[in-house]
Protein backbone atom coordinates (compact mmCIF):
# COMPACT_ATOMS: atom_id res chain seq x y z
CA UNK A 1 0.00 0.00 0.00
CA UNK A 2 2.70 2.40 -0.06
CA UNK A 3 5.87 2.55 -2.40
CA UNK A 4 8.75 3.69 -0.09
CA UNK A 5 9.10 4.18 3.86
CA UNK A 6 11.74 6.85 5.08
CA UNK A 7 12.91 7.26 8.39
CA UNK A 8 15.65 6.20 10.73
CA UNK A 9 16.63 2.83 11.95
CA UNK A 10 16.69 2.75 16.31
CA UNK A 11 17.68 -0.85 16.03
CA UNK A 12 20.57 -0.08 14.23
CA UNK A 13 21.23 2.98 16.46
CA UNK A 14 21.15 0.64 19.55
CA UNK A 15 23.25 -1.63 18.25
CA UNK A 16 25.50 0.85 16.74
CA UNK A 17 26.03 1.86 20.84
CA UNK A 18 26.75 -1.05 22.01
CA UNK A 19 29.36 -2.05 19.69
CA UNK A 20 31.30 0.82 20.67
CA UNK A 21 31.14 0.40 24.35
CA UNK A 22 32.45 -2.87 23.57
CA UNK A 23 35.35 -1.56 21.48
CA UNK A 24 36.17 0.80 23.98
CA UNK A 25 36.17 -1.30 27.21
CA UNK A 26 37.53 -3.75 25.33
CA UNK A 27 40.55 -0.93 24.22
CA UNK A 28 40.63 0.31 28.06
CA UNK A 29 41.32 -3.01 29.18
CA UNK A 30 37.98 -3.35 31.21
CA UNK A 31 36.53 -6.95 31.40
CA UNK A 32 32.94 -7.42 30.65
CA UNK A 33 32.09 -8.55 33.69
CA UNK A 34 33.10 -5.54 35.60
CA UNK A 35 30.85 -3.20 33.08
CA UNK A 36 27.80 -2.06 35.02
CA UNK A 37 25.33 -0.37 32.89
CA UNK A 38 22.09 1.67 33.90
CA UNK A 39 19.18 2.10 30.88
CA UNK A 40 17.32 5.13 31.41
CA UNK A 41 14.79 4.35 28.09
CA UNK A 42 12.56 6.76 26.15
CA UNK A 43 8.94 6.72 26.50
CA UNK A 44 8.09 3.02 26.29
CA UNK A 45 6.58 1.68 23.27
CA UNK A 46 7.82 4.96 20.78
CA UNK A 47 9.98 3.07 18.36
CA UNK A 48 13.34 5.13 19.20
CA UNK A 49 12.66 3.49 22.67
CA UNK A 50 12.02 -0.18 21.35
CA UNK A 51 15.37 0.14 18.73
CA UNK A 52 17.64 1.62 21.44
CA UNK A 53 16.60 -0.69 24.43
CA UNK A 54 16.96 -3.80 22.41
CA UNK A 55 20.54 -2.59 20.89
CA UNK A 56 21.96 -2.51 24.39
CA UNK A 57 19.90 -5.56 25.42
CA UNK A 58 21.20 -7.68 22.95
CA UNK A 59 24.92 -5.89 23.79
CA UNK A 60 24.29 -7.21 27.20
CA UNK A 61 23.42 -10.66 26.06
CA UNK A 62 26.52 -10.68 23.65
CA UNK A 63 29.10 -9.82 25.49
CA UNK A 64 28.13 -10.46 29.60
CA UNK A 65 27.65 -6.78 30.98
CA UNK A 66 25.60 -6.71 33.54
CA UNK A 67 22.28 -4.21 33.61
CA UNK A 68 21.68 -2.88 37.25
CA UNK A 69 18.46 -1.05 35.95
CA UNK A 70 15.90 -0.08 33.31
CA UNK A 71 13.66 2.51 33.67
CA UNK A 72 12.12 4.71 31.41
CA UNK A 73 12.58 8.42 31.07
CA UNK A 74 10.14 9.56 29.20
CA UNK A 75 12.57 11.26 26.77
CA UNK A 76 12.71 14.36 29.29
CA UNK A 77 15.22 16.27 31.29
CA UNK A 78 13.31 16.31 34.45
CA UNK A 79 11.89 12.37 34.00
CA UNK A 80 16.14 11.45 33.22
CA UNK A 81 17.09 13.33 36.27
CA UNK A 82 14.33 11.95 38.72
CA UNK A 83 15.04 8.57 37.48
CA UNK A 84 18.75 8.88 37.84
CA UNK A 85 18.69 10.50 41.23
CA UNK A 86 16.36 7.23 42.38
CA UNK A 87 18.95 4.80 40.88
CA UNK A 88 21.94 6.55 41.98
CA UNK A 89 20.56 6.11 45.74
CA UNK A 90 20.60 2.24 45.32
CA UNK A 91 23.44 1.45 42.95
CA UNK A 92 25.64 4.91 43.14
CA UNK A 93 29.07 3.45 43.38
CA UNK A 94 28.31 0.02 41.15
CA UNK A 95 27.08 2.18 37.92
CA UNK A 96 30.46 2.29 35.60
CA UNK A 97 28.16 3.23 32.16
CA UNK A 98 24.27 5.54 31.79
CA UNK A 99 23.17 4.66 28.49
CA UNK A 100 20.85 7.57 27.92
CA UNK A 101 17.72 7.31 24.89
CA UNK A 102 17.87 10.63 24.06
CA UNK A 103 19.88 13.78 25.00
CA UNK A 104 17.60 15.35 27.16
CA UNK A 105 17.32 12.48 29.06
CA UNK A 106 21.39 12.94 29.39
CA UNK A 107 21.44 16.20 30.91
CA UNK A 108 19.00 15.34 33.27
CA UNK A 109 21.36 12.03 34.29
CA UNK A 110 23.90 14.03 34.05
CA UNK A 111 22.47 16.84 36.75
CA UNK A 112 21.84 14.44 38.75
CA UNK A 113 25.40 12.51 38.83
CA UNK A 114 27.00 15.48 39.78
CA UNK A 115 24.93 16.68 41.85
CA UNK A 116 25.33 13.30 44.02
CA UNK A 117 29.30 13.95 43.98
CA UNK A 118 29.69 11.93 41.33
CA UNK A 119 32.48 12.96 38.37
CA UNK A 120 31.01 11.85 34.50
CA UNK A 121 33.31 11.64 31.75
CA UNK A 122 35.61 8.45 29.95
CA UNK A 123 38.62 9.46 30.57
CA UNK A 124 38.96 10.57 34.16
CA UNK A 125 35.11 10.56 35.22
CA UNK A 126 33.97 7.68 37.51
CA UNK A 127 30.64 7.34 35.48
CA UNK A 128 30.31 7.47 31.40
CA UNK A 129 27.65 8.81 29.88
CA UNK A 130 26.19 7.82 26.01
CA UNK A 131 23.29 9.53 24.66
CA UNK A 132 21.57 9.49 21.39
CA UNK A 133 19.89 12.31 18.81
CA UNK A 134 23.56 14.34 18.51
CA UNK A 135 21.46 17.72 18.80
CA UNK A 136 23.51 21.05 19.46
CA UNK A 137 23.59 20.72 23.01
CA UNK A 138 23.95 16.96 22.87
CA UNK A 139 27.55 17.76 21.13
CA UNK A 140 28.43 20.11 22.81
CA UNK A 141 27.85 17.93 25.70
CA UNK A 142 30.54 15.75 24.41
CA UNK A 143 32.92 18.15 23.33
CA UNK A 144 33.36 18.74 27.00
CA UNK A 145 33.72 15.26 27.88
CA UNK A 146 30.24 14.57 29.66
CA UNK A 147 28.52 12.82 27.30
CA UNK A 148 31.36 9.95 25.70
CA UNK A 149 29.66 8.89 22.87
CA UNK A 150 26.50 10.66 21.09
CA UNK A 151 25.04 8.92 18.35
CA UNK A 152 22.65 10.53 15.85
CA UNK A 153 19.31 10.53 15.09
CA UNK A 154 18.98 12.59 11.96
CA UNK A 155 15.60 14.46 11.18
CA UNK A 156 17.02 15.42 7.85
CA UNK A 157 14.70 13.51 5.81
CA UNK A 158 14.04 16.37 3.40
CA UNK A 159 17.19 15.56 0.79
CA UNK A 160 16.03 11.91 0.99
CA UNK A 161 11.95 12.24 -0.10
CA UNK A 162 13.56 14.75 -2.67
CA UNK A 163 16.26 12.61 -4.03
CA UNK A 164 13.83 9.32 -4.11
CA UNK A 165 10.37 11.49 -5.46
CA UNK A 166 13.03 12.78 -8.66
CA UNK A 167 13.36 8.79 -9.03
CA UNK A 168 9.95 7.81 -8.93
CA UNK A 169 9.36 11.02 -11.56
CA UNK A 170 12.25 9.50 -13.65
CA UNK A 171 10.54 5.57 -13.89
CA UNK A 172 13.56 4.34 -11.83
CA UNK A 173 12.72 1.70 -9.01
CA UNK A 174 13.64 2.72 -5.48
CA UNK A 175 14.04 0.39 -1.91
CA UNK A 176 11.00 -0.25 0.24
CA UNK A 177 12.65 1.05 2.70
CA UNK A 178 14.51 3.93 2.65
CA UNK A 179 17.08 5.13 6.04
CA UNK A 180 18.64 8.22 6.65
CA UNK A 181 22.38 8.07 7.03
CA UNK A 182 23.53 9.11 10.54
CA UNK A 183 26.52 9.08 11.92
CA UNK A 184 28.72 8.89 15.52
CA UNK A 185 30.22 11.24 17.56
CA UNK A 186 32.53 10.50 20.42
CA UNK A 187 34.64 12.59 22.89
CA UNK A 188 37.75 11.19 22.06
CA UNK A 189 39.50 8.84 19.48
CA UNK A 190 40.05 5.74 21.39
CA UNK A 191 37.37 3.87 19.27
CA UNK A 192 37.37 4.86 15.48
CA UNK A 193 34.96 2.80 13.64
CA UNK A 194 33.41 0.38 14.62
CA UNK A 195 31.10 -3.18 12.50
CA UNK A 196 27.42 -4.14 12.81
CA UNK A 197 26.49 -6.60 10.55
CA UNK A 198 29.53 -6.11 8.21
CA UNK A 199 28.69 -3.38 7.64
CA UNK A 200 31.82 -0.43 8.81
CA UNK A 201 30.71 2.68 10.80
CA UNK A 202 33.29 5.97 11.31
CA UNK A 203 33.03 7.36 14.87
CA UNK A 204 34.15 10.96 14.59
CA UNK A 205 35.96 12.67 17.30
CA UNK A 206 33.56 15.71 17.91
CA UNK A 207 35.42 19.29 17.49
CA UNK A 208 33.72 22.83 17.74
CA UNK A 209 33.94 23.19 14.24
CA UNK A 210 31.49 20.28 12.85
CA UNK A 211 29.32 21.83 15.81
CA UNK A 212 29.19 24.79 14.21
CA UNK A 213 29.03 23.19 10.59
CA UNK A 214 25.71 21.46 11.51
CA UNK A 215 21.91 22.58 10.16
CA UNK A 216 20.90 21.35 13.85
Amino acid sequence: LYTTWIGTDSLLEGRKAAEWLNAYTTAKGIDAKDVNIVDIQGTIGSTAQIGRSKGLEEGVDNYGWNLLAQQSGEFTQAKGQEVMESILKQSGDDIDVVYCENDNEAFGAIDAIEAAGYEVGGEEGQILVMSFDTTNAGLTDTLSGKITLDTECNPLHGPRVQEIIEKLEAGEEVDKQAYVDEEMFAADDTVTSIKVDDADYEVTTITQDIIDGRAY
